[in-house]
């Protein structure tokens, strides 16, 4: 099943399903009525358009109350040791908005990433417990202001700023995690050191989920995403760059100066 938030036109923002339709195999938004990591059923409003249809816009699936991120997370990675970070819900951007390069910066970096979406209210998880615990998955673009975090004494601005974490297209609840294909590219052409594989985590999705319920309550609708397959594509004002997960679909964005 997948899961979206949308506006159209000047309408306010509204979840909806996405479901594909037998007879002319266009996608459709099947509105919802609520907020779909409540604790309250949500159904069908009756209301239902084309996923393109004039006026339709995707916006990241969901705001978080908090995102947490682990870097150097891949095998193959030199020197590869997991650690963590966290993001604000102000970083979180859309599919197609901008990704704007602040201007306190001059490298910034994309990074491929699963995001895994908590459906219910969970602390000090056990890893076999851990799955039981997502929602569903999206496709996150992790950006970075590489220059940055290599003169700051902390990650707080280099990873934290606005758009620095473009989330979508929609939530996905169907997907294995343990082995989903990430992949970015770049102008048009595939970058191959970022194309990786979630089964070559150094921490699984559910090593990560029982990691971070460990010392945080997780809340539904918070994020983890998983690690990237390298330390990032640079990108400059004027790129696009799409991240990949067969399953979940695209997201692309396009680089702006501030």
């Amino acid at each position: 099943m997948r899961i979206a938030r949308f506006v159209r036109g000047d309408a306010r923002p509204q979840y909806a399903f996405v479901q594909k339709d037998q007879n002319d195999g266009r996608d459709y938004l099947v509105a919802l009525n609520g907020y779909p990591f409540s604790s309250e059923q949500v159904e069908p409003t009756g209301e239902r358009c084309p996923l393109d249809g004039e006026g339709v816009r995707l916006l990241a699936p969901l705001l978080p109350s908090k995102v947490y991120g682990m870097a150097h997370n891949f095998r193959g990675e030199a020197g590869a040791r997991p650690q963590l970070y966290l993001k604000p819900s102000s970083a979180v951007a859309g599919p197609d908005d901008p990704i704007v390069r602040p201007a306190f910066s001059r490298k910034i970096v994309c990074s491929p990433m699963l995001a895994v979406v908590i459906g219910r209210l969970c602390r000090n998880v056990a890893e076999r417990d851990a799955l039981r615990q997502v929602l569903g998955y999206s496709i996150v673009d992790d950006v970075c202001a590489a220059d940055v975090e290599k003169t700051d004494s902390s990650w707080v601005r280099a990873r934290s700023f606005d758009t620095s974490m473009p989330m979508g297209p929609w939530l996905q609840t169907e997907l294995d995690p343990a082995s989903a294909s990430l992949s970015a590219s770049l102008n048009g052409e595939t970058v191959p050191e970022a194309c990786g594989n979630t089964s070559e985590l150094l921490r699984s999705v559910a090593q990560e989920i029982s990691c971070v319920s460990g010392f945080s309550t997780l809340l539904p609708g918070d994020v983890i995403i998983s690690g990237a397959p390298c330390e990032g594509v640079e990108v400059a004002p004027g790129d696009e760059i799409v991240v990949t997960v067969p399953g979940l679909g695209a997201l692309r964005n396009v680089i702006v100066a501030q």
